[in-house]
This record gives structure tokens, C-alpha cells and sequence, in this order.
């Protein structure tokens, strides 16, 4: 048995090596996109608990990061909590936005941030999120706020409607103060005021979900406009390196026209 085991999981790596030759020698995504879908439903299933799953999750959020240093992605965004989570128990909730604060802190000393000069920017209605974890999103921000050669965006209390909703606030506080020509609002204008305006690219080439869903759920709605969207039938905590190689595949398989 062991030996048939061996050579299984022999046959897998050279496969995911061959993989990642083939994909990195086209076109590659500049920016990514992902829903984090399907921690409860995992934990419930394995271990009877749903919370476990959001632990799993975080893990495998790591490793997300690292593959797409590794796979040289300029951009990810990450969706870890929307506005309608809030809604969710309260000891659910709490365990969440407290794994999203505990791995916040750990990638403010975390060397592959700085080695990799990541960039990292928490998208969303902060004002709603507890104190501690508006004090650590603002402290990796600012750890990094020089850096450039990668862009990580924590989408965390955040909602696509919400961001345009915040933009056309700005602007028309901007239209009515008279420090904007109302004239000149146009679609590259309005970018300048949605959550992604630090981006050399704000537009996602690819936005992946995980656990069969196939939805949006709120997701950078301005910016996905001409996403490619692959949805994958496996649950986030289980999302492996060799998942997102073929989702990279399926993109670079696919005709871009933008309407044309």
C-alpha cells in the first residue's frame, strides 16, 4: 500500500511541476481575484464543527500567497468577509474577524512580505470592524506603504455595492465643495474614488471561488466588468497549489474580446 502511495503522490508533483512550466510560459494573470467559499460547510463535514473550518481556511490563505509569489502575480485580492457576514452568530463572527487580525499581525513581521516588497491594503468599511483589527490592518498598511513590486488587498467588511455607494459619497462631496468639475465625472474619474485607486491595475484578469458556488456575492462589481470567472468545486481549506495552476490554465485557454 505505502509504496502505491508513494508513487500516487510521486505522479501528482511532477504533474503540478509540469503544470506550472506549461502556464508560466503564457500569459499570466496580473491581477487575481478570490472567494474564500466554503470553511463552514468543510469544518461541518470533516469535524462536525463549523468553525474549525475557518481555521483550516486561514492556513490554506497562507500558502494562496506564497504560490502566487512564487507563480510571480503582481496583484491578489482577497475576500474574507462582506458586509452581509456581519449577519452571521456572533460567535462565529467573532472567530473570524479575530483570525483575520491574528494573520494581519503575523504578516507584519512576516519576511516574505518584505522580501517580496508586498504591498497590503485593507478594502472596505473598516468603521465597522473592532477596534484591534482596524489597529492592525492600519499598521500593515503602513509597514508597507513604500513597497510596490506586489499589491495584497484584504477585502474585509466589504461589499461591491457599498464601494460604489462610498465612491459617488465622495464625489458628490467633491462636485458640491467645488473641488470637482462635475463635467468631467466620467468612468476613469470614478475609478480614482473606488477602494482599488492605489492599483496599477485594479481590474481582476481572473476571480476564482471556491466550493461550487457560482456567484459573485458582492465581489469587486466595477472591477470585474471583464473578469474571467472560474468556479471550483472544492472547498476552500482543501483549495490546493495545483487548483489554482488549473484555474490559470482555464483563463489562459479563454478569448479576451472585451465586447469587441
Amino acid at each position: 500500500m505505502l509504496p502505491t502511495v508513494l508513487k500516487s503522490i510521486g505522479v501528482y508533483r511532477f504533474y503540478e511541476r509540469w503544470l506550472e512550466v506549461d502556464i508560466t510560459s503564457k500569459e499570466m494573470p496580473e491581477h487575481v481575484g478570490i472567494i474564500l467559499d466554503g470553511n463552514r460547510r468543510w469544518g461541518f463535514e470533516k469535524y462536525h464543527e463549523k468553525l474549525d473550518g475557518h481555521l483550516y481556511g486561514a492556513r490554506t490563505g497562507e500558502d494562496f500567497l506564497e504560490w502566487c509569489l512564487e507563480l510571480g502575480i503582481k496583484t491578489v485580492t482577497l475576500y474574507v468577509f462582506s458586509t452581509e457576514n456581519f449577519l452571521r452568530p456572533e460567535e462565529e463572527k467573532s472567530t473570524i474577524l479575530k483570525l483575520i487580525e491574528d494573520e494581519t499581525r503575523k504578516m507584519i513581521t512576516d519576511r516574505r512580505i518584505h522580501e517580496s516588497r508586498v504591498h497590503v491594503k485593507a478594502l472596505g468599511r473598516l468603521e465597522l470592524l473592532p477596534g484591534s483589527l482596524r489597529e492592525a490592518l492600519a499598521e500593515i498598511e503602513r509597514v508597507t506603504a513604500s513597497y510596490d513590486e506586489h499589491y495584497l488587498n484584504i477585502a474585509v467588511a466589504y461589499g461591491g455595492r457599498a464601494e460604489i455607494v462610498d465612491a459617488a459619497k465622495r464625489i458628490i462631496d467633491e462636485v458640491k465643495s467645488g473641488t470637482l468639475d462635475e463635467g468631467l465625472v466620467d468612468e476613469d474619474t470614478f475609478r480614482k474614488y473606488l477602494y482599488t485607486s492605489h492599483l496599477p491595475n485594479p481590474y481582476p484578469e481572473l476571480i476564482i471561488r471556491t466550493s461550487g458556488e457560482a456567484r459573485l456575492s458582492g465581489f469587486l462589481l466595477w472591477q470585474a466588468a471583464y473578469s474571467e470567472f472560474v468556479f471550483l468545486d472544492v472547498y476552500w481549506p482543501e483549495f490546493r497549489k495545483i487548483d489554482l495552476l488549473r484555474a490559470i490554465r482555464t483563463y489562459q485557454r479563454r478569448k479576451r474580446r472585451f465586447g469587441k
